[in-house]
């Protein structure tokens, strides 16, 4: 295994970490689309929901979390991050735990723009 995929897949054991003591209830890692296996198996392993969209032949980002953070992040039906509206853009980066008011002004210049 690479070091650059097994410093994914341990940017993505911490990530569980961070799940399993409540820091956050919604993570999302884009990774190689090798690691897609292992990744599937770790998450049904610990239970956890995910959803995984395909950015092209190499990438793909996996979104995990408790389900009701899933279920959101399906109801936004996007075939691409850049294809939010800024009320979902808004939603999403609350439950992945970015700064509140970083993403007020985001969604401000966003709406606004």
């Amino acid at each position: 295994m690479s070091i650059e995929k097994r410093r994914e897949l341990d940017v993505f054991i911490h990530m569980i970490y961070e799940l399993d003591k409540g820091v956050r209830i919604l993570s999302l890692l884009t990774t190689s689309y090798d690691n897609e296996e292992v990744i599937r198996e770790k998450l049904e392993e610990c239970g956890y929901d995910y959803m995984i969209e395909y950015l092209n032949e190499k990438m793909i980002n996996v979104y995990f979390g408790n389900r009701d953070s899933i279920k959101v992040v399906k109801s936004f039906n996007k075939s691409s991050l850049s294809h939010l509206s800024p009320e979902e853009d808004f939603i999403l980066g609350v439950l992945l735990g970015y700064n509140t008011e970083k993403q007020c002004q985001r969604y401000l210049n966003r709406k606004i723009a």
